[in-house]
């Protein structure tokens, strides 16, 4: 029987994916741990779910590949920045490919998780004695989430994509954006069914729960629905899942979770630990106390160990870090490239709105250079649309030891005193504020928009979804939503509207900002609705089963920003 290594490298899709879960899968082995040793216990099978969960980590290596940071420089709220080299979040604000397989490590490591999930379901069942039938139900649930989570992934940066589902090797085409979405929500359906409903915190730091389960679920209902203009969420097997379904997971979340608003957003943002804090002006000035990573806000966060090891530190943050940083931008200390710089349009937006006169959330989640941090200069022989305005949420925060800079705040929770490796916070990808968010978005009422409001003491107002759009965007700014929101609402346009022509610096030189000599709405209809081109390795691979997504010809290769010849 030929090693399975050998089968995947013949099949060719997905080849990255599966090599890298084949330790354990070889099943002529009788040293290693295959799929009929393994997994025999309750401990190997956690052993195994961390496996799939650790894909996640294992994507933050490549920062400019991840979703994350795709979907928040996508939208109209940051742009491009960096310096003339970082082609990757330029390319990523102007819907262009970056180079030669672009995206590769993303499709690898979505589908390696997929492979491991997959592999997970078919093998649960070698276990013979659990301790107790919940932990292997929880086990059940977890492992459908995090496919779930994959593939939403997956279709939403590249649309249609090929659905797998066993570990057998295979050569799929792409599948339909209905079969993916109805597998999602099939998976998403059993998770919820599967899972405890321990509440927060007794199911577990860094753990999936029924409550991430039943917010991603609306989630994926909210943009299912309103990109492709649905009225349901279709299940694999048959059925559909409806809003009124939807609503009750959210609601069921929102009354028995455990979960809770903390009692000031910018306590959930690391810029307010103690640490930091004592010596950080704006903290004190607001008397705000961090809630801390694993807080009763956070529904589903990636995890980052107190080590840099393996490249697993929160590398988002590095990108998001500022150029040439020390003392004088202080408490941003951790030297990062610039990526990311937020629009100006947001910054004057929101302190132009009478809904939101007075909102906090303003200077908690945007610094303003010009005011807080005057005599920090830059790199102005680097750095590129430039607007002096950086996203707070996801900026590295470094601390004093008596007269001594930390590069990050870390250290004094046992990380290293390293401007990288020291990057160990949370990265939020589900919080309670949202659930509240889509709860009035689903329900067509005010009760839940308003409590978020209330917390950051502004008046009620009456239910609209203009007001839902305008909550979402200040409330949740900067957190990998706004890029998708716009798709399924059928507002991208406002990316152009908010984007063009903003004042930038480039090297230190005015200028405006612009895309380039295309029209972003010709391209973005070009690619289907802002999906972005499959890996070409992955095409070639396939011998033809895999067709490259449209609208993505070598025209559309990011070469060089439009302010500069190549």
């Amino acid at each position: 029987m030929r090693n399975k290594i050998t089968q995947i490298v013949a099949a060719g899709l997905l080849l990255f994916a599966f090599a890298a879960c084949e330790s354990f899968l070889d099943t002529e082995s009788f040293t290693k741990k295959n799929t009929s040793n393994f997994p025999t216990t309750e401990d190997e099978a956690e052993q195994m779910i961390t496996g799939i969960y650790a894909t996640m980590n294992d994507l933050m290596r490549d920062p400019e590949a991840h979703p994350f940071m795709i979907f928040d420089i996508a939208s109209d709220d940051r742009l491009g920045g960096g310096s003339t080299s970082n082609k990757g979040s330029q390319s990523m604000d102007r819907l262009l490919n970056n180079k030669i397989s672009w995206l590769e490590s993303l499709w690898e490591a979505r589908y390696a998780g997929i492979y491991r999930a997959n592999n997970a379901l078919e093998t649960l069942d070698n276990i013979e004695v659990w301790s107790d039938e919940k932990n292997k139900s929880r086990l059940q649930a977890e492992t459908h989430f995090l496919r779930a989570f994959f593939y939403l992934d997956l279709i939403q940066i590249f649309g249609e994509v090929p659905l797998k589902l066993s570990t057998e090797p295979e050569n799929l085409p792409k599948s339909s954006a209905e079969e993916v979405y109805a597998q999602i929500g099939y998976d998403l359906e059993q998770a919820i069914t599967l899972f405890p409903a321990d509440p927060f915190p007794q199911y577990g730091n860094g753990h999936a729960s029924k409550w991430s389960a039943e917010a991603l679920m609306a989630r994926v209902f909210l943009f299912y629905t309103g990109f492709y203009n649905k009225s349901s969420l279709p299940v694999a097997g048959g059925g559909e899942i409806t809003k009124q379904e939807v609503i009750a997971y959210l609601e069921d979340c929102i009354k028995n979770s455990g979960h809770s608003l903390v009692s000031d957003q910018r306590n959930l943002w690391p810029y307010t630990n103690i640490y930091t804090g004592k010596d950080y002006q704006y903290v004190i000035d607001n008397g705000l106390v961090w809630e801390g990573d694993n807080s009763k806000e956070t529904l589903f966060a990636m995890k980052f160990a107190n080590s840099g090891e393996n490249g697993y530190f929160n590398r988002i943050v590095e990108f998001y870090g500022m150029r040439l940083s020390g003392a004088s931008c202080f408490p941003f200390v951790p030297q990062g490239y610039s990526n990311g710089p937020v629009n100006t349009t947001l910054w004057n937006d929101w302190d132009n709105d009478p809904d939101y006169a007075g909102d906090y959330r303003r200077t908690g989640s945007i610094c303003d250079g010009a005011v807080e941090i005057p005599d920090y200069v830059g790199d102005n022989g680097k750095e590129v649309e430039k607007t002096r305005l950086w996203a707070k949420k996801y900026l590295g925060a470094g601390a004093y030891e008596g007269s001594n800079l930390i590069q990050t705040f870390g250290y004094f929770y046992g990380g290293e005193n390293n401007r990288q490796r020291g990057l160990n916070n949370d990265l939020i990808l589900i919080r309670l504020a949202d659930v509240y968010l889509m709860h009035s978005e689903l329900t067509e009422t005010n009760t839940y928009l308003n409590k978020v409001r209330q917390r950051a003491n502004l008046d009620p107002v009456a239910y609209s979804l203009e007001a839902i759009k305008k909550e979402r965007r200040y409330e949740l700014c900067f957190e990998g939503l706004r890029w998708n929101d716009l798709r399924r609402w059928g507002d991208v346009q406002e990316i152009v509207a908010n984007q063009e022509g903003v004042d930038i610096t480039n090297r230190g030189v005015p200028s405006k900002f612009t895309f380039g000599s295309f029209d972003y709405m010709e391209r973005y209809n070009a690619t289907g609705g802002g999906f972005w081109k499959i890996p070409d390795s992955q095409v070639t691979l396939s011998e033809g089963v895999l067709e490259q997504n449209p609208g993505w010809d070598d025209a559309y290769t990011f070469d060089s920003l439009p302010y500069y010849s190549n």
